[in-house]
Order: structure tokens, then sequence, then C-alpha cells
């Protein structure tokens, strides 16, 4: 039955920024549909535990660095003996003109919304080929990786890389079974929007590019995550699928 191939039965996920919103909810998400999941967050994911119950983990760990890794993959080993699945979700964003943006904020952007997740991606592949199981890869991009925003420089140059680098992934991998997509979120109720959201002149402007006429939610979110975990997109490589409510169609 096609329903089958959404099944993610069996299967253990790594899932960063898995303490809120979006991160929060594809835990949820592949939790449902069967997979052992393990968050991995700066501070304690005690609300996502909750929703998940005994099939989520949580390994605490700052993205910020490289140096948690290797940490990472032998906690999921220790905990749930091989990986299937990563999502690399954990972001962070620096809001200011660029005329004045500070080389701390550039680097502090890059480190965790590009660089610790290419290093993290290599380590999962390499478990991969050690499993000669295949596995699945999710980058969560942005809009940002389409447009360039305002005011978020160092963001939207991680979020463009993003999006490269998953073609690019997805090039040298398939051969091994490993497909490499994305997501674009478009304007989520999230902590990294509050802002927006609270500026009623910004969020309006948002609100009317948007023909969905909402901002989105992680359950939103759901449907595509698990899709791009599960057999049912084994075809499916190298590409970035927008979940924004039509906002790239306007």
């Amino acid at each position: 039955m096609v329903l089958d191939k959404f099944s993610l039965k069996g299967k253990v996920a790594i899932v960063t920024g898995s303490n809120t919103g979006l991160g929060q909810g594809i835990c949820q998400a592949y939790v449902e549909a069967g997979a052992k999941v393990v968050g991995v967050s700066r501070r304690p994911s005690t609300e996502t535990a909750e929703l998940c119950g005994p099939a989520f983990y949580n390994v605490i760990a700052d993205l910020g660095s490289t140096e948690v890794i290797s940490s990472v993959i032998e906690q999921t080993l220790a905990k749930f003996g091989r990986i299937d699945i990563l999502v690399n979700n954990a972001g962070i964003i620096k809001r200011e003109d660029s005329i004045d943006f500070s080389e701390e904020s550039w680097d502090s952007v890059l480190n965790v919304n590009l660089k610790t997740v290419f290093f993290l991606t290599q380590a999962v592949a390499k478990q991969f080929l050690a499993q000669k199981s295949g596995g699945k890869i999710i980058n969560i991009a942005s809009m940002l990786s389409y447009q360039g925003g305002v005011r978020v420089p160092s963001y939207t140059a991680s979020k463009s890389a993003i999006r490269g680098v998953t073609m690019t992934l997805s090039n040298e991998w398939a051969k091994y079974g490993i497909n490499v997509n994305g997501i674009a979120p478009g304007y989520m109720a999230t902590n990294n929007t509050e802002a927006l959201r609270q500026d009623g002149e910004r969020s309006a402007d948002i609100l009317s590019r948007i023909p969905a006429g909402r901002w989105g939610t992680p359950e939103d979110l759901k449907g595509a995550a698990v899709f791009l975990a599960s057999e049912a997109s084994d075809y499916v490589n190298g590409f970035t699928i927008a979940v924004d409510g039509g906002w790239l169609g306007r």
C-alpha cells in the first residue's frame, strides 16, 4: 500500500533545534510516524520530551561549535544503535542594518546555520556508509534561500548556501542511497519571527503577500518532513520544497 511508504517505523532520526517551534513539530511528526528521535538542543527539550514520550531522547549541545558533533553521533548510537535520518533545523538570526552589521554577528550565524550543518551532515553520511544503509538528510532552508530579505545579511547568506550545499551533496551521495533535500518554510509563527509578528506594519505587509492569508505553523511542516524522511521520497534528491502558503508563487 502506498501509505506504507510514508511509515518511519524502525527508523532513527536526529533533529537539531528540538526544543521549540519547527524542530519540536518535526520531532512529533517522526514519533507519530513510528521513528525514534534524538533531539539536539542547547537547552533541555523538556516540552518536546513530554509531547513525544519514550521514543524521544534529548542531547544537549551548542551547535555554535563543530566540537560537539562526535558526541551527538556517539550518544545517538549508544541510545538507539543506528542513524537513518538527519534534520538540520537549528538556526539563529541576527537583525541589523547591513551597513552596521558586525563580524561577530556574521560569524555566529554562519557557524550555526552553515558550518556545523555541513560537518554534522558529513559525519552522519559517514555513519550511513558504515551501516551500508543509505539514509535521508533534510536541511531546513528559508524563503531567503530564494530572496534577499532586509537587515539579515548573514542569515540570507547562510540559507542561500544551505540550498546550494543541498544540491551539491545530493550530486555526490545519491549513488550511496543517500537522499539530500531541503524544506524552505515560509513565514512561520516561531521564535525567529516574533519580532516581525510584533511589528504591526511589517506583519501586515507579510500577510498581504501570503495567498493563504496566515502565518504558518509547525503543524504545516509535518507532512513535508515525513515525506522527505520516508521511502516515499526515494527518487527525490537535491530539491528544496517550499512550505510557504504560496509566498513564492505570488
